[in-house]
Order: C-alpha cells, then structure tokens, then sequence
C-alpha cells in the first residue's frame, strides 16, 4: 500500500528520513524584525540564533496555507498522513484539515488523516515514525490512526532551556522575573500537558542540574522503556545532547535513542542551547 506522511516543519526529520521517499516537511515561516524566513532547507540555525539574540521583539511565526499542505500530498498515495505541532500552539493543525478536506473533495478515492501531535519538534517525528511502522507492518488505514492515537496519548515530552529571552520577549514570563532567574541561574524544566500545551515541570539552578531532573521526570513517567524509541532534539549543542543520551543509557534500556538539529521553529522556540525529550 503506496502511503506519504506529511510533517509541518516543526517536526525534524533525520538524514535517514529524508532520504526516504515517504516523508515530507511542509515549511513554516518565520519572521525576524520583518524579515521573512522560510523553515526547509535553506533554514541557517546559527545566523537566525544571531539575529534573534541581536532583536528587541520576539520572533514570530505562521502556519503553512491549505494550499501548501496540498502540494505536499502524493497523488501516488492512496493513504495521506499529517502531523502537525500542537493545535495549542499554533494554526497548522486547521490547515491541514482544511487542506484535507479540501484535497477529498477533488479525490473521494484518496484517504487522508490530520495527527495533532498535541507535542512539537521530535515528537512529531516520533509520531511520523509509528505511522510508518503500522504501514510497514500491513495495518488498515482506520488501524493506523487507532494506534497511533493510542501512541500520541502515551507520548511525553520535556525541554529545559539555557535562556528565557525568547519567553520574556513574548510576554510569556516578565522583565523582572527573567532577570532574577536569569541571575540566580536558574532553569526551568519544561513539558507539554496532555492536550498539548506548556507547562513548567520544575527548575534548578544550572543546566546540569537542570537536566538531570528532565531526565529523572521523563524516567518516571515513561513506562515499558525497552518498547519505546527516545528522540532528542538539541539547539546548537550536539555535545550536550549527546551527554543526555548517554546519562540515559545509563540508567533505563530504550528500543533507540535518535538526536537531531532543531530545525527552524524548534529553534525559535528552545533557542540557543535548548534541549527537547520525548519518549
């Protein structure tokens, strides 16, 4: 059976799903001090990082048009599978849908299906990778998205970041409380909740310690380890998520453990030296 999944941006795809032909990113964009970005592959972390860091305002972003999404669906395809970044966090969600409904109406034989990650960054890659392994393994279209919704309410997701420019500039967390924590050197450890917005799970004060309660919360709240495949997504610093995944091989077995770049709305949103955890 001949399928395609198509992933908004957010979601970072590794080198190996790139080179698979069932996978597509539909692009972002984003906007710097009225300057327009494009989040595919002409996407430059390390000039964006520079000037957001440089900017007064806050980085926006809009979602891909139905029309986009459309592009991206396989005509070959009899079965059509989104994932998008969390319908709390952004509009992709309901373009996909319209894009879906739209695209139906034009081909009735065709089957597509809209994933609210209810997550953002790797997770949704997690999730692109479970519908492939429902497809792979000869499960029915109405197989595919039961189990798959099955794995979306299971899934966990944790971020701790370096800086809290980004959510100062955007209203999320005040001038005076930034500065504060910015100079006691505390870091907050964040997560999404079960509909997929964020919330803070704890902090600490400095990175290391910080990132050790993201990975004792994410322990305790995953079960069956040795069935799951963990994804790390990392801004800028390879070196720290690879120290994660190998504090966590110390302690827990996983199916895998995958690192990638965050691509660039995963950027805006982790900044510079900002790590994201899914199971």
């Amino acid at each position: 059976m001949n399928y395609k999944i198509v992933i908004d941006s957010c979601g970072e795809l590794t080198e190996q799903l790139k080179q698979d032909g069932h996978y597509e990113n539909v692009p972002l964009e984003l906007e710097v001090e009225g300057e327009q970005i494009t989040d595919d592959a002409t996407f430059n972390q390390l000039d964006f990082l520079k000037k957001v860091k440089a900017s007064k305002e806050c980085p926006k972003s809009s979602c891909p048009s139905p029309e986009r999404y459309m592009k991206a669906f396989d005509a070959a395809a009899e079965h059509i599978y989104v994932v998008t970044l969390s319908s709390k966090l952004s509009g992709s969600y309901n373009s996909a849908v319209l894009a879906g409904n739209l695209y139906l109406e034009d081909h009735p034989q065709k089957k597509v299906h809209v994933f609210d990650s209810r997550s953002a960054s790797i997770g949704e890659t997690l999730i692109g990778m479970k519908i492939q392994e429902l497809e792979e393994a000869g499960k029915s279209f109405e197989e595919v998205i039961e189990e798959t919704e099955r794995y979306i309410d299971s899934q966990q997701t944790f971020f701790v970041l370096e800086t809290l420019d980004t959510l100062r500039k955007n209203g999320r967390l005040s001038n005076l409380k930034a500065f504060v924590a910015s100079a006691l050197n505390i870091k907050p450890v964040m997560g999404s909740t079960p509909e997929g917005s964020i919330c803070q799970l704890d902090q600490a004060r400095g990175m290391g310690k910080a990132i050790d309660r993201m990975i004792n919360d994410m322990l305790a709240k995953t079960k069956n380890c040795e069935q799951r495949i963990l994804a790390i997504s990392h801004c800028n610093c390879p070196k720290r998520a690879l120290a994660i995944k190998e504090k966590i091989e110390q302690k827990a077995k996983f199916k895998d453990i995958i690192i990638a770049e965050t691509a660039g709305i995963s950027s805006m949103y982790a900044n510079d030296g900002g790590v994201i955890m899914v199971s």
